[in-house]
């Protein structure tokens, strides 16, 4: 198969990734099972190499060889890849992760009412947190787009690389890319506020510039969107926390507990069926409680608030996953394989 034939059929089975390593069969990842391609020879490193460098132009080759890795993003007919190239033994290799260009809703995509609420706030911080490939990225889509749909902000957005292209409707989208349309997260994010936005998506908040940059805008009265990778709502806030030096964590538990509106957990848990995959979430509001246990140092008491925390819409993750398998939705075997605290999700499904 050439890189074009790959991606049809990556795109006609509905899978998430396309891997293209030496020594293996082309193989994508389906309901997050990776399946190889059984009709295709294993891949040598020439045939890597020869399939994968036409979607380089010169710049992007340069950069490659130099840095051994490039994230781009990659327009094909009617869907979009976001690409990861890096050398694996010497030989080229690729991860391609594929985007569809209709950006499902909240409705579409099995999320919970409340998430309704992120794209009617004005602003703070609003945090997605969870492993790779947990549909983070969907979800903020899935928030920003009904913004876009419903009221006449100027949004801007900076990754790397752009995942989904919004099409014009109320709002302004402003979609930069790193190294296509800004040269460092650092120049974008200092620019930022001058452009004139209202709500900023930084891609990931990813060391201490990107989450010093984020809570600044949130602070200056934007609605900021970011992610993280953690495996819960206190320790994202643990970890923002813990990129600054110990003088300056005091000051910044004070920043964030006044800019934070809510952090969001979220895996991707099996159906019933096996046939796909259903979201479970984690939902952290900034109540004056939690807003008290940030500035105390207290985060590792906010699971107390989340079990109880139902009439202000917050929930448990374990409190969530038993609510999908007790609507048939999940196993019991992905309840608790999911689950981040087995004591928890022992009491709720007994």
């Amino acid at each position: 198969m050439n890189i074009e034939e790959l991606f049809k059929y990556t795109d006609s089975k509905d899978a998430s990734d396309l891997h293209i390593v030496p020594g293996y069969r082309p193989t994508i990842r389906l309901n997050d099972t990776l399946m190889p391609i059984q009709s295709e020879h294993i891949m040598t490193q020439d045939d890597t190499r020869s399939l994968l460098t036409p979607l380089l132009n010169n710049t992007q080759k340069e950069e490659f060889e130099i840095n051994k890795e490039i994230d781009f993003g990659y327009e094909w007919k009617d869907v979009r890849f976001r690409i990861n190239y890096y050398f694996m033994r010497g030989g080229h290799a690729a991860s391609f992760r594929l985007i569809r260009h209709n950006i499902k809703s909240i409705e579409d995509l099995n999320l919970p009412n409340t998430f309704h609420k992120f794209s009617k706030m004005s602003e703070g911080l609003i945090l997605l947190t969870g492993p790779t490939g947990e549909g983070k990225s969907t979800t903020i889509a899935a928030i920003l787009d009904e913004i876009n749909n419903n009221s006449q902000r100027h949004i801007i957005t900076i990754e790397d690389p752009i995942e989904f292209v919004y099409t014009p409707k109320q709002s302004i989208i402003s979609q930069r890319e790193l190294h296509a349309d800004t040269h460092s997260w650092s120049k974008a994010l200092r620019s930022v506020l001058r452009e004139d936005p209202d709500v900023v998506l930084i891609g990931e908040m990813r060391d201490h510039e990107t989450i010093q940059a984020a809570l600044t805008i949130a602070e200056t009265g934007h609605l900021v969107f970011s992610t993280m990778h953690t495996n819960s709502t206190p320790e994202a806030v643990n970890r923002i926390v813990d990129v600054f030096p110990g003088s300056q964590q005091n000051q910044i538990r004070s920043q964030l507990s006044s800019v934070l509106r809510s952090v969001l957990y979220q895996r991707l848990v099996p159906n019933i069926r096996q046939t796909g995959r259903v979201p479970a979430v984690e939902i952290l509001f900034n109540t004056p409680a939690v807003a008290a246990l940030i500035r105390e140092a207290k985060a590792f008491m906010i699971d107390n608030v989340l079990e109880t925390g139902e009439e202000q819409e917050m929930i448990l993750f374990e409190k969530y996953l038993s609510r999908l398998y007790k609507q048939n939705m999940i196993s019991r075997e992905s309840a608790y394989g999911y689950a981040i605290r087995h004591k928890e999700i022992e009491k709720f499904i007994k």
